[in-house]
């Protein structure tokens, strides 16, 4: 979404009216927009640091009929066992506070770890997790009737804080993922349920640029090892919508 900005009364972020000022509505057919999006491509040196057994392409990603598709193979590619997507939108969307929304269906096959997530916009020279890490949704690949809420920052070494949110329709329907990022709160909803809060302090990186990231992992830390044979999952994505 480029161009005029809209207005929408969402009756969630602090129930005033907002302005949507950046989305993707995938409506159009194709690879997923270059004005949007970025791919990462690769295996990621030591598994994008999490011991992940994907390698990320172009080709795993689709947009079709107003979903765009994520999708997680069992293919020998490169020397990976796996393929898969990551896109980000660094230095094409940045924002500092907010609402994001992201309407989505996530894959039901075990071994998949599918993310709605922001990272520091500067962690190239303020490297994680001194930079900031908002995870609106995150899911365990064994454990598809829940989703995660996190955020990580440095002190000390890797902070974070977490919440589950019991779903057992993750994979089966469409949820709105959500979070909301004030100068002194963040709060994450699934369907306007509220479940996260997390309070902040100037000690704490989330009062600077971050990007938003969509991507499906195979396997490491929160994808697990048992992974599904013959694996072919995707991500469906309806839409991602920024306020401010």
């Amino acid at each position: 979404f480029y161009g005029d900005e809209q207005t929408f009364t969402t009756g969630v972020f602090n129930g005033d009216l907002d302005i949507w000022v950046w989305a993707d509505e995938f409506d159009y057919e194709g690879l997923p927009s270059s004005e949007n999006w970025n791919f990462e491509i690769g295996n990621g040196e030591w598994g994008w640091g999490n011991g992940e057994r994907q390698y990320y392409t172009r080709e795993n990603a689709n947009v079709s009929n107003g979903i765009l598709s994520i999708t997680a193979k069992k293919e020998d590619y490169r020397g990976s066992q796996y393929t898969s997507t990551r896109l980000n939108t660094l230095n094409k969307f940045d924002l500092t506070h907010g609402r994001v929304e992201v309407r989505a269906k996530l894959p039901a096959a075990k071994g998949t770890w599918p993310a709605i997530w922001m990272l520091g916009s500067d962690y190239l020279t303020n490297t994680w997790p001194r930079c900031g890490e908002i995870d609106i949704m995150e899911q365990k690949g064994q454990y598809k009737n829940t989703v995660l809420g996190t955020t990580h920052w440095y002190a000390n070494g890797n902070a974070s804080y977490s919440r589950n949110k019991n779903l057992p329709t993750s994979t089966t329907e469409f949820h709105v993922y959500a979070m909301e990022w004030t100068t002194t709160q963040i709060k994450m909803f699934v369907d306007d349920q509220h479940y996260y809060t997390i309070t902040l302090n100037d000690t704490m990186p989330f009062d600077s640029d971050f990007f938003i990231i969509l991507n499906v992992a195979v396997g490491g830390t929160l994808g697990g090892t048992n992974i599904e044979a013959g694996l072919e999952s995707s991500m469906e994505v309806d839409y991602v919508r920024v306020y401010q």
